[in-house]
């Protein structure tokens, strides 16, 4: 059940980020497709981000997560590539904000809705 909280949480952290940000940077067809674009987002961030992670380690430290950081951006540009014109993101820095406004939202919505809690 914590599971599809989470997931539902995501989504609408992803649809509200899309609403912030101008159109120009950030469409997203629905809250539906919010749902499917978080639910990608975090199956390559589990797969390939994780590799990435591993691999980039020693420049992580050095940089004090600044590479971790990079690759989520990366991450979402790639949701962005496979889900095609129903979640867009225009360019590098458009993904970085956004990924900073998805991570504020989340971080409000957890301590609203308390999923981080142990039961």
């Amino acid at each position: 059940m914590r599971f599809i909280i989470d997931v539902l949480l995501t989504g609408l952290a992803i649809f509200l980020a899309a609403l912030i940000l101008p159109d120009s940077a950030v469409t997203i067809a629905g809250f539906g497709w919010a749902i499917i674009a978080g639910l990608i987002i975090a199956l390559v961030n589990a797969t390939l981000g994780t590799v990435l992670r591993i691999f980039t380690l020693p420049l992580n430290l050095l940089t004090l997560g600044l590479i971790s950081f990079i690759i989520s951006v990366l991450m979402v540009q790639l949701t962005s590539y496979f889900m095609g014109s129903k979640f867009e993101v225009s360019n590098f820095w458009w993904a970085a904000v956004f990924a900073i406004i998805v991570a504020l939202i989340q971080l409000l919505l957890n301590s609203l809705f308390g999923t981080n809690r142990r039961d």
